[in-house]
């Protein structure tokens, strides 16, 4: 475990983060600000006929919607949760504003990730699309890069078994545990079946129950929170004065709190960012590359949505819940004066945040979005390993890699998982540095395909 959590520390360490907003900086940059002019364009692609309508010349495997929910499936999980609540305990409020920024910027990465997961799609031997960092390596950048799109696949194949699956089957057990006193092995053989339901009908059926679960879970939690800020509402412009304010200031010591400096909102503001959205880590391009479209550039516009989404609209709701109540600082809060347990934390934080004005019904909303997002990312990350198992062993070993994923989920909810944390977090940087060298390399290629787009083929409805 020392020497895990020393290479995490050196993998997730400033430079890193660096490399990852700079990415999302530059392609911002280049791509002239349209993941911001165009993002009503992109909402309009993924929830509308003219996105989505069955057109027999567009080439892929499921709809624009299929392809965000399946990925917001994968995307919005516990990090959402405990993450954000994370993310404010030990940076202060003004860690919810370089989430925002770090969101706005990843927008950029997003796009360019499905972009290139479009143009670089292949036909497996199923006759589905594949797609995904790996294959733009090889194809976009020669064959000489081929190892780099081989350690891709592999340590996301490796990933997908370890955050994208046990972690969650973990989290789920233990607050079906706390909340209804659920035995943990129960838990993990339920979580098992219902999971090789979903699993083995393949993408048609993960995609079909992604579109149906994720918007009900996301109306749930929003809509929490939305009573909570709403009953509160004389907190919220004080709230945003606090984010905006501690952005950029200190935050003094007092009572039991040590305090804040403002390198450490910016730390895990942006750390927290990533791990909520993944724009950077390539997860996006492995299930952009199945979605109908007539264009890369369209499906590029929906899957950056995903980013905005998550980190704009669902990290923004826990944090204004947390500040609002006063639960980011156990001394009393800047805005409340609220005490609480200085030994909660995570999703059990957030948790208490909502129970503090719902009651038991906050607990239970948490509890259950904590169930269904769960859930969901387990069998969307599934995708995302197939997709990186497959490009290493073809689709002829897909059936052992599912037997595997599914004993992971059963055995994530009853093993002490601090092992597997620090291999899946090691995972997720290794996947991270190929895929932005990708992502670099081939960013003329994403940019010369906006261009055409935006002067040939669109038209301002």
């Amino acid at each position: 475990m020392n020497i895990l959590e020393k290479i995490n520390s050196f993998l997730w360490g400033t430079p890193s983060l660096i490399l990852l907003f700079g990415t999302g900086l530059l392609l911002t940059i280049m791509l002239k600000g349209r993941t911001f002019t165009k993002l009503f364009y992109a909402f309009k692609l993924a929830f509308t006929k003219e996105g989505n309508a069955k057109n027999t010349n567009d080439e892929g495997d499921v709809s624009n919607f299929k392809a965000l929910m399946t990925a917001l499936a994968a995307t919005i999980g516990n990090g959402n949760i405990a993450g954000v609540a994370t993310a404010i305990t030990l940076g202060g409020p003004g860690a919810i504003f370089w989430m925002w920024v770090v969101g706005l910027f990843g927008m950029a990465t997003k796009y360019a990730e499905a972009l290139l997961a479009m143009k670089y799609r292949v036909k497996n031997a199923n006759g589905e699309y594949s797609s995904g960092p790996m294959y733009y390596i090889e194809r976009g950048l020669g064959s000489k890069y081929k190892w780099l799109a081989v350690a891709f696949a592999i340590f996301g194949a490796f990933a997908a078994l370890g955050i994208g699956n046990s972690v969650q089957s973990n989290t789920i057990a233990q607050v079906a545990s706390e909340s209804f006193g659920i035995n943990s092995i129960v838990t993990g053989i339920v979580l098992a079946v219902f999971a090789s339901l979903i699993i083995f009908g393949g993408l048609q059926r993960i995609s079909t129950v992604a579109g149906f679960f994720v918007p009900i879970m996301a109306f749930l939690y929003i809509g929490g929170a939305l009573i909570i800020i709403a009953v509160n509402y004389e907190m919220i412009i004080p709230s945003f004065q606090l984010i905006f304010h501690y952005a950029f200031n200190p935050i003094a010591a007092t009572g039991g709190f040590v305090g804040v400096v403002v390198s450490e909102a910016i730390k895990n503001g942006v750390s927290k960012g990533i791990f909520s959205n993944e724009a950077g880590l390539g997860t996006a391009a492995l299930i952009a590359g199945n979605a109908k479209t007539d264009h890369p550039v369209k499906q590029a516009l929906v899957a950056m949505k995903g980013t905005f989404i998550v980190t704009i609209i669902v990290c923004t709701m826990t944090g204004l819940v947390l500040i609002i109540t006063g639960f980011w600082d156990y001394t009393g809060g800047l805005l409340s004066g609220v005490t609480h347990d200085p030994n909660l934390d995570g999703g059990a934080l957030t948790s208490a945040a909502f129970a503090s004005v719902l009651g038991t019904a906050g607990e239970y909303i948490v509890a259950f979005s904590v169930i269904f997002f769960g859930f969901t990312t387990i069998v969307g990350w599934y995708v995302y390993g197939e997709k990186c198992f497959e490009y290493i062993a073809g689709t002829k070993g897909i059936a052992g890699y599912r037997a595997i994923y599914i004993i992971a989920c059963a055995a994530g909810a009853m093993v002490n998982l601090a092992t597997v944390w620090a291999f899946a977090d090691m995972a997720n940087a290794l996947m991270m540095i190929p895929n932005l060298v990708g992502l670099l390399l081939l960013r003329k290629v994403v940019v010369q395909e906006t261009d055409e787009f935006f002067t040939k083929h669109y038209k301002t409805k």
